[in-house]
């Protein structure tokens, strides 16, 4: 583990285990408050704060899982569990839905006071503030060190900070009101969004460990490609890229003149892993296979002075990421004279 892997593991952990402890402080907390005032959507809110800290220590484990190095049985790393550490959460988010129905339910049909409402309020907002920060400081340190499972628990932070903000208010409408049944509502509106955004936390970990194509990755590598083109670089086409925790697998065909030798084609590609190491912070891992150029390929062909040259060059494409993940780069200009384009 080099040094730039060693100090973003330390972040993750230091920010997991910050959401453990604090995720656990804030559930007594809502907890306390729904022994004061007997309100089930203030039950709704702590019931999302169990999987809030279940969620947080099993993505401790995987943190920690994720962070071993490939070996013989995964040469690829163990990152991928952070995609099931994603699916998970947001399994027990929509579990924790259906408590919330159940709880709410009678509330509706048979609506009772809620004492020390003013003062479970207060709590609520204080906890709420402080999801708000925490849920903020996950995502942050998430990106910075590109942990799904960061990302993740700190948008299922977020959501307790959502579902309190409704709670709020929908309980200050109680406040004022005397409605009591609006406190059954308020706790099913809070279980129909922790259903959507469970879902959709699952949906991201399904694509995530079926390797679904990333457009805004692509794109990125794409513009990185573009900023370091070479002449000598003639086409680069089957780019494919996916993810495994914190580290990012590609890999891509290039085209090289044909007249280079394979200490010079070597030199280049060892330029290209240069590049991707400098940009992810030796994150990663990339495959590249060399093709040798064929004729047709002169008139996009930027490498000059080369001694095969047949055509002026014409017009060079436009490393996007809608050509470079094409199976084969198509050659502008004038139809090809014969001969297949080697090395396929």
């Amino acid at each position: 583990m080099n040094s730039t892997e060693a100090a973003d593991l330390k972040i993750r952990l230091t920010a997991i285990i910050t959401s453990l402890v604090v995720g656990a402080a804030l559930m007594a907390l809502k907890f306390y408050a729904y022994w004061l005032t007997d309100s089930a959507a203030i039950l709704s809110d702590a019931l999302e704060s169990i999987i809030n800290v279940v969620a947080s220590a099993f993505a401790l484990g995987s943190i920690i899982f994720a962070a071993r190095r490939p070996d013989v049985s995964h040469p690829y790393g163990h990152g991928k569990i952070e995609f099931l550490s994603a699916g998970f959460e947001g399994a027990l988010i929509i579990l924790a839905a259906a408590g919330i129905f159940m709880q709410a339910w009678p509330q509706v049909l048979h609506p009772h006071a809620l004492p020390h409402l003013g003062g479970g309020l207060l709590l609520v907002l204080g906890a709420s503030l402080a999801n708000l920060l925490l849920g903020l400081g996950l995502i942050l340190a998430g990106k910075r060190t590109q942990s799904l499972t960061l990302i993740a628990d700190g948008k299922h932070v977020l959501t307790d900070v959502y579902t309190s903000l409704g709670v709020l208010l929908g309980l200050g409408a109680v406040l004022f009101t005397g409605w009591y049944w609006l406190d059954g509502v308020v706790a099913f509106l809070v279980g129909v969004n922790i259903i959507y955004l469970g879902a959709k936390l699952v949906r991201q970990a399904f694509a995530g460990l079926m390797d679904t194509s990333d457009p805004e990755l692509l794109t990125q590598l794409a513009a990185i490609l573009a900023e370091h083109r070479k002449g000598v670089w003639i086409d680069i086409h089957r780019l494919r890229a996916r993810r495994a925790g914190n580290r990012l697998l590609l890999d891509f065909h290039l085209t090289l003149p044909r007249d280079l030798t394979l200490a010079e084609s070597h030199q280049e590609v060892k330029e290209l892993e240069r590049i991707f190491a400098a940009h992810f912070g030796g994150r990663a891992d990339v495959l590249i296979h060399v093709d040798p150029c064929a004729d047709p390929e002169c008139p996009v062909c930027g490498h000059d002075p080369c001694r095969l040259r047949q055509e002026d060059t014409r017009q060079q494409s436009l490393w996007q990421s809608e050509v470079l993940t094409s199976d084969r780069a198509k050659p502008q200009g004038p139809p090809e004279r014969g001969g297949e384009k080697a090395g396929d």
